[in-house]
């Protein structure tokens, strides 16, 4: 399969590249394709990259492999996690983002106090490594309260809301209809009509020493203020307020016997409800018997 690329980089003054913004991509039989025109500007360059499928699975080498592996993912070209990103934060650079485009480190200054002499007209977003996902793509049928909070490289899919205080990282996202309100980290992805609620929080790979994938299955709610260091299979739900990490002792029960288990060894298992006791403390996995079904007219985002 071939992948054929064009995009336009920003360079800084001493010709390092900033970003680069691919609006044409051919990926075997799909394809996005913009007009593509570059100006005279010297702080501009044509990138052209030509890559078969084994390139995916190599590490990222430079800017603009970093910046084209995250607009696959973002333009759905391919799934969080199938594709080899090592090397992500080492090649790109950290970035001044503004309302005039991305700007060096070390030209900032100059060009803020230029700002202020003349019309103020400068506005810094973020000082960053990742820019934020709608400076580069708009996902169609989704909706995304603030861009702020959602960088390049998350893969939404059609029927995600993500609210005020929502959050998506690169290489993570959503697999059908979602609410988020709450983090989805790197490495994190949501099945369909799963809700993340507010200020629920996900365990990511980009800390800690966590390699473990994890998923959020279909039909799952995470309650307010919850949090998962384990993944959900189908039809969970985790109670307001209880984080599972994957040693969190969980109490089961068999035939009326209760059992002290770690959290991990349910991890990806179907059709739990997890909740803390608020007589005795216990954290208790049973049975779910209720699903978890989104407000549809919320989610058809047309």
């Amino acid at each position: 399969m071939k992948i054929q690329c064009k995009g336009i980089a920003n360079k800084s003054a001493k010709g390092e590249i900033l970003d680069v913004y691919f609006p044409c991509i051919e990926y075997g039989e799909k394809r996005i394709s913009s007009e593509l025109q570059i100006s005279n500007n010297l702080n501009q360059e044509l990138i052209e990259i030509n890559w078969n499928e084994e390139d995916l699975g190599k590490p990222i080498e430079n800017v603009e492999g970093a910046y084209l592996k995250l607009q696959l993912l973002s333009n759905k070209f391919v799934l969080p996690n199938s594709i080899n990103i090592n090397g992500l934060f080492s090649n790109i650079p950290n970035v001044v983002w503004t309302n005039q485009g991305p700007i060096s480190i070390e030209e900032i200054d100059k060009k803020l106090h230029e700002s202020k002499l003349n019309n103020n007209d400068l506005h810094i977003k973020s000082v960053d490594k990742f820019p934020c996902l709608t400076d580069y793509i708009v996902p169609r049928k989704v909706r995304i309260a603030d861009a702020s909070r959602v960088r390049l490289g998350a893969y939404l899919s059609e029927g995600t809301t993500i609210m005020h205080e929502g959050f998506v990282n690169f290489n993570a996202g959503t697999l059908g209809s979602a609410m988020i309100e709450g983090r989805i980290s790197a490495g994190v992805v949501v099945g369909n009509n799963s809700d993340i609620g507010g200020g629920a929080s996900t365990m990511g790979t980009l800390s800690g020493g966590n390699d473990t994938k994890i998923f959020i299955g279909e039909n799952c709610l995470l309650g307010a203020n919850s949090g998962i260091g384990i993944s959900l299979g189908n039809n969970c739900t985790v109670e307001a307020g209880l984080y599972l990490t994957s040693g969190t002792k969980v109490t089961i029960f068999d035939n009326d016997v209760s059992k002290i288990i770690k959290a991990v060894e349910l991890s990806g298992k179907p059709n739990i409800l997890y909740y803390r006791d608020s007589t005795n403390g216990k954290v208790i996995a049973a049975e779910n018997n209720k699903i978890s079904d989104l407000n549809k007219e919320l989610h058809s985002n047309d």
